[in-house]
């Protein structure tokens, strides 16, 4: 098995890579000591802003993997890992800008260089949209998790059979997303309903065109059809949106620390890098099968965050109420998850003869 240090060979490597450009772009701007220190330690704090709001991302993208062929597996944490540095980190808030200022994409760049004050203040305008198509996007794949009927490992008893329950009715999910869309329409000012509704309403709609498609591709891919491939496919591009759905929140909130698109996206692909290395070591570890209440605190986690991104379309959320939000569920589960282990050892320290079920759970 792999040594720990090993996960960690290059999302070091990145880290001093990451820290050098950051240190040369603080001096290029500034022309100081003070100023290149200064945009060292945003570096940083942006680094571990990303890994703080992403961990949850990482034990959902393990159990996704785990399903997947290894061929597809790789192709994820290659090109899936470029995707999500250069294409969430980089390329989503230059599309942002493009669009709202109607400019082209070089002319978006030099904005970003010439006038960050001015390209911040554009990414702010489009929060709105950006987090209630997040919002209802990680609100279904929550809801999914929890609504699912073969699901058979509670963490929170009580609660999750009921919400277990309630999934034997159809488009239960469907039908609890909408009503806190309408609840958070009717409590934001006018002029801002039919934004947030219509963003709220593609967010439902790309969940769904995702499943499907993934369902779809799946079917295509069973034995004896020939689509190992396609059923890879259909994994990675659901993989794919739901990172960039996790993404919104951090690429958001680091405009808050500064609004200079090429120190953030320095810091949050040297997060994005130790994200990716944690998901790699689940998915050989086998984690998830050891921590049978981990990614119950992961999907919980992702709820919350559902519910601050609808309420960050009326108030400011700092993000480190989010991030301590999503790491306390994760650790409370990692808790209880151990505590089970040990009530459950048998004599010679084993857990007793079970299965992982599709959740990467272990069951007796």
């Amino acid at each position: 098995m792999r040594s720990t240090l090993s996960y960690l060979k290059w999302p070091l490597i990145v880290t001093v890579a990451g820290i050098a450009l950051a240190g040369l772009l603080g001096w290029q701007y500034s022309g100081t000591m003070g100023g290149m220190l200064s945009f060292l330690f945003i570096a940083a704090v942006l680094a571990v802003l990303e890994i703080s709001l992403s961990f949850d991302n990482a034990i959902v993208n393990a159990n996704k993997l785990q399903q997947m062929t290894p061929v597809w597996q790789r192709r994820f944490l290659t090109w899936g890992i470029l995707i999500a540095v250069f294409g969430m980190r980089v390329l989503f808030p230059l599309l942002i800008v493009v669009i709202a200022a109607q400019i082209g994409p070089i002319a978006a760049i030099k904005l970003a260089a010439t006038q960050p004050e001015r390209y911040a203040e554009l990414i702010g305008d489009a929060h709105l949209p950006i987090a209630a198509f997040g919002g209802a996007f990680l609100m279904l794949v929550a809801l999914n998790y929890f609504f699912d009927q073969s699901k058979e490992v509670d963490w929170i008893g009580g609660l999750e059979r009921q919400l277990r329950k309630a999934g034997s009715i159809r488009g239960m999910e469907v039908g609890f997303v909408l009503i806190c869309i309408l609840f958070f329409v009717w409590l934001l000012p006018v002029r801002d309903e039919p934004t947030f509704m219509f963003a709220a309403i593609w967010g439902i709609v790309t969940y769904l065109a995702v499943d499907a498609l993934g369902a779809v591709l799946d079917r295509w891919g069973a034995p004896g059809k020939g689509g190992a491939a396609q059923a890879g496919l259909g994994g990675f591009l659901y993989l794919e949106v739901l990172d960039a759905s996790f993404s919104f929140d951090g690429v958001i909130g680091a405009f808050a620390l500064t609004q200079n698109l090429f120190l953030i996206a320095i810091g949050l692909g040297i997060g994005a890098m130790y994200v990716r290395s944690m998901t790699v070591m689940l998915v050989e570890r086998g984690t998830l099968a050891e921590f049978r209440y981990l990614e119950h605190g992961a999907f919980w986690s992702i709820l919350i965050l559902s519910i601050i991104m609808f309420g960050q379309t009326m108030w400011h959320i700092p993000e480190a109420i989010t991030g301590l939000l999503g790491a306390s569920f994760i650790a409370m589960a990692f808790v209880s998850s151990i505590l089970w282990n040990r009530a459950n050892m048998n004599a010679g320290g084993e857990l007793p003869e079970g299965r992982v079920n599709k959740h990467g759970q272990y069951e007796e």
